[in-house]
């Protein structure tokens, strides 16, 4: 059997290739995982998202997911990789960004959180065990210890009570998949995650903790939540110093293009981000030149294709003048158009970033591109 990560690849810093190997196939690293919040990718089809994107993994959501088809549909139909039709890796959250986002409609315990449903008012509990049950019934092939997020800012003693309760939870975490080995047929994969906001000294005591857990991988949690990129690249650099080299490391939540470069550069493997789909509804295009705003006067007698440099058929096949009118007359297709597109993007960014790894020049290109990539167009 394959051992679930290798490194492929070192770099003269932290920066890394690897291949991650799991039961629906394995994963090259570094990666960008498109998010399927409610088992789908907003406004793009599976075939899209595997012939043409060349998306390896996705993710799935748990709370989401839980409320809605809940857990009996998913069950009934074999799990979320038969669910959506989806035969390659899946990566499942636990649940609990979204549920400390309800801030108002929310009380959290030692045992767990009792939240209120924003789908029909009624009201849930998930424990740690809870989080971990959901996620084997969805079935994903990487799934994520319940933890707290903090908001930034957040003072010192909120960051550490949070660390501190993320760290008995993650025990219960490990307790309870160690004792439900056996219930579904292909091996899952427990992350722990790393918290302590941007306190240096909680992301010190946080990392060496999971680190002592000796996870399959291990994510780093509670960053681009409003904290300026610098102080997020500082704690990611930390927390990189301190995890397992031989891990695969998952920084969740991030980010633009850029963001995702400076990541690698610091040692991260997987990153996710609703940002590409999101910035797509929205007329934002992410391409090699910058960021484009479709909705600007400029592209409207602008024949030429829509991404000259893009990977995906429809950067050959429309035209900016057609996806600007598209986004003008707010016609579906142009949102659809636009992920395509921005996905494509990310999954081709992290595979020349991986090229430039083994090419032993990754730092140099990075720093050459960073400052085009930001451009506006």
């Amino acid at each position: 059997m394959s051992p679930f990560f290798k490194i492929n690849k070192t770099s003269t810093g932290k920066a890394r290739a690897g291949t991650i190997s799991t039961d629906h196939g394995t994963i090259q690293t570094p990666i960008f995982m498109p998010v399927g919040t409610v088992a789908s990718v907003k406004t793009v089809h599976q075939h899209e998202l595997k012939e043409d994107i060349k998306a390896q993994i996705i993710l799935g959501n748990t709370y989401h997911l839980y409320l809605r088809p809940k857990m009996e549909i998913m069950q009934q139909a074999g799990g979320l990789h038969k669910f959506m039709n989806w035969d390659l890796p899946i990566l499942t959250d636990s649940g609990g960004y979204q549920v400390f986002s309800l801030s108002a409609s929310r009380k959290m315990s030692e045992e767990g959180v009792k939240f209120k449903s924003h789908i029909d008012g009624s009201y849930h509990f998930i424990s740690p065990e809870k989080s971990m049950e959901i996620q084997r019934q969805i079935g994903g092939d990487i799934f994520m210890a319940f933890d707290e997020c903090t908001p930034y800012p957040c003072e010192y003693n909120l960051a550490k009570t949070s660390m501190e309760m993320t760290h008995r939870w993650l025990k219960r975490c490990i307790d309870w998949t160690n004792e439900n080995q056996e219930i579904y047929g292909h091996q899952q994969r427990l992350f722990p995650i790393v918290q302590g906001s941007t306190y240096s000294d909680l992301r010190k005591i946080s990392a060496e903790f999971i680190s002592e857990q000796n996870a399959e991988g291990n994510a780093i949690g509670g960053l681009s939540v409003g904290e300026p990129e610098e102080e997020m690249y500082r704690i990611t650099n930390e927390v990189t110093d301190i995890l397992p080299k031989d891990k695969p490391r998952y920084l969740m939540g991030v980010g633009t293009p850029w963001n995702i470069l400076e990541s690698i550069g610091l040692g991260i493997d997987m990153m996710d981000c609703v940002m590409p789909t999101r910035n797509a509804r929205n007329a934002m295009l992410f391409t090699w030149n910058g960021v484009m705003n479709m909705k600007n006067e400029k592209w409207k007698n602008d024949f030429s294709p829509l991404d000259e440099f893009g990977t995906s058929y429809v950067d050959r096949e429309y035209s900016k003048a057609y996806v600007r009118h598209l986004f003008v007359s707010k016609e579906y297709l142009a949102k659809q158009i636009a992920s395509i597109h921005n996905l494509a993007f990310y999954l081709d960014l992290v595979k020349v970033a991986r090229e430039h790894i083994f090419a032993g020049d990754f730092y140099e290109w990075k720093d050459s591109v960073v400052p085009v990539l930001k451009q506006r167009l």
